[in-house]
């Protein structure tokens, strides 16, 4: 899900709080190079609103770190709007910085790693992609897509695995095998 597919993912969102959710989901997913399971843990206190309207996110385990060392992650102002867009609406001072809604009413609890997935793959159908393309996209798409934006945008391979987490120059490669550019690896 490269920065086009996210735009065009964040328009088709509904002006609905899921749509909120999602928009601020999807948007962060993208920003933080994340995991679905990295995303769906994170909780309130990993978030800090910073003054130029970014955050600085604290990713507290990942796959590639199950000692637990944590990461930490900055954020566009536009993830940064819909974050707070999503905290103003939920209102409710509950610990997971995504949740459930069930009848219109926040759920206080963690969504599933698989909502994750599903809400890719829904909103390439939305958006009207083919749907041979739309089944493309998984829960890996936000963390593959922003990959390749930055590598297109000139960043070395140690600071793409620096932002992502990644620990191994393997791993990463395959991520940006499809990364259309010109930039040596």
């Amino acid at each position: 899900m490269t920065k086009d597919y996210l735009g065009q993912f964040l328009a088709v969102q509904p002006d609905t709080p899921w749509g909120l959710r999602n928009r601020a989901m999807l948007s962060l997913g993208y920003d933080l190079l994340a995991r679905r399971s990295e995303l769906v843990a994170l909780t309130v206190n990993d978030v800090e609103f910073l003054g130029d309207g970014t955050l600085r996110v604290l990713i507290r385990r990942s796959k590639a770190d199950p000692e637990a060392y944590g990461r930490i992650a900055f954020t566009s102002k536009r993830t940064g709007q819909l974050i707070t867009d999503w905290l103003d609406w939920r209102s409710q001072d509950f610990q997971p910085l995504f949740n459930p809604i069930y009848h219109g009413h926040v759920v206080d609890r963690h969504l599933s790693d698989t909502s994750v997935k599903h809400l890719i793959k829904s909103a390439a159908k939305v958006a009207g992609l083919d749907p041979c393309e739309a089944n493309d996209f998984s829960g890996h798409s936000m963390r593959v897509g922003a990959a390749q934006d930055l590598l297109k945008a000139g960043h070395d391979t140690a600071a793409i695995m620096r932002a992502g987490g990644w620990k191994s120059i393997n791993v990463l490669t395959r991520y940006l095998e499809n990364a259309e550019c010109n930039v040596w690896l």
